[in-house]
């Protein structure tokens, strides 16, 4: 499993999650503005969760210990 620095990205991945999607940090996008279109809210939840989701793909799949250290899976 994940241990040593992968382990502390995902924590500090889930803590800024933690953060990121509640009071007041949330509040900073509740303005009536608009995106292309789109409401500044919704589009900075979405904007927010899918950078979550890139960062937390890129600590998993580089990770180099989750691959077998002579190549074999």
């Amino acid at each position: 499993m994940f241990q040593g620095l992968d382990a502390q990205r995902l924590v500090a991945l889930f803590v800024a999650g933690l953060l990121l999607f509640n009071f007041p940090l949330l509040a900073l996008w509740d303005h009536d503005a608009r995106v292309l279109g789109v409401p500044l809210f919704p589009a900075a939840l979405f904007l927010i969760w899918a950078l979550l989701i890139a960062a937390l793909a890129w600590v998993v799949e580089r990770s180099p210990e989750t691959s077998a250290p002579d190549g074999a899976d």
